[in-house]
């Protein structure tokens, strides 16, 4: 299998380095800036010896080296900044993806898309709407690296290891994403019997906030660690076919009350991408609180080229 990762920054080349190590496929790492990939393959190559891995990673400015693809994943485009949200990187990530794309579409057109590069639920719908594929092809990873960090608090506050946690987010990948407590278990027990509402509503603020405390902390950049094993985790449920359900930013035609626009909703995931969108029965306030996110993703798509003709 042929999976060729478009950027070759933090998260791109960290997910090249999780996906060789698993054995998942032959790695393709592409990069407009020259000598970037190719060093990058070279360093991930040159540590096989020591990882007893015998995998393939090859680097390039190339394109058209991700001629018949069978994964695409875009990383490409500007990190975030301290103070900066993720929808004011809309213009300059547009222009970018909007030419990996038209890439995709002449070079790999078989190829399923797993979009990365933020504001990722926009980024997913031009992908959509630029390569015009069918809508099961185009997956944004946004809500399950939420899920990961809304684990992560949990754990850290119930001294649970987030491994043993099941949390549920779905929403918009920022601002609007919405923390299910209701969904989420530990060891199969509701969050809520371990926690007092208001401390489960800290730990929600904590959540959707939490890519902006790494961004501030850091200084320059953005999280490239967990996006990346988020991004690894989706490519592998594709490629081993796992029918896994995990929440991805997903084309909504009427799921959940909600058409035109990519959202985060937990799908199962396989062979053929977007297998089945799977709806929760949330409650009247979550309800709203999605529609509110769609509303808000409707607004700003309005900036982007016209709306796609989805299959």
């Amino acid at each position: 299998m042929k999976i060729s990762i478009i950027g070759a920054g933090n998260v791109g080349s960290t997910t090249a380095l999780r996906l060789a190590e698993e054995g998942v496929g032959e790695i393709m790492l592409v990069d407009a800036a020259n000598g970037l990939a190719r060093g990058k393959a070279c360093d991930l190559e040159d540590a096989r010896a020591l990882k007893k891995c015998d995998y393939r990673v090859e680097g390039t400015n190339d394109t058209s080296a991700i001629e018949d693809s069978d994964i695409v994943v875009i990383t490409a485009g500007l990190a975030r900044k301290p103070g900066m949200t993720r929808e004011e990187l809309l213009a300059k990530n547009a222009a970018i993806v909007g030419d990996v794309c038209r890439n995709i579409k002449k070079l790999a057109a078989q190829a399923i898309v797993v979009t990365v590069t933020n504001p990722l639920d926009l980024m997913t719908y031009l992908a959509l709407k630029v390569t015009g594929f069918d809508k099961n092809r185009i997956i944004g990873m946004g809500v399950s690296l939420d899920a990961a960090r809304f684990a992560n608090l949990i754990g850290r506050e119930l001294s649970v290891p987030p491994s043993e946690i099941e949390a549920c987010v779905i929403g918009a990948h920022g601002e609007g994403m919405l923390p299910l407590p209701a969904f989420t278990s530990i060891k199969g027990v509701r969050l809520d019997e371990f926690l007092s509402d208001k401390k489960v509503e800290e730990l929600l603020k904590m959540t959707v906030n939490r890519g902006a405390e790494i961004v501030s902390l850091l200084g320059s950049g953005s999280a490239y660690f967990a996006p990346s094993a988020a991004a690894a985790s989706l490519v592998r449920a594709i490629a081993k076919d796992e029918k896994r359900t995990i929440g991805v930013c997903a084309y909504l035609d009427g799921e959940y009350g909600i058409k035109g626009v990519c959202l985060g909703v937990p799908c199962r995931i396989g062979k053929n991408g977007i297998e089945k969108i799977i709806e929760l029965d949330l409650s009247a306030k979550e309800k709203e609180k999605l529609s509110c996110a769609a509303s808000n993703l409707k607004d700003l798509i309005k900036q982007l080229p016209a709306e796609p003709s989805v299959k």
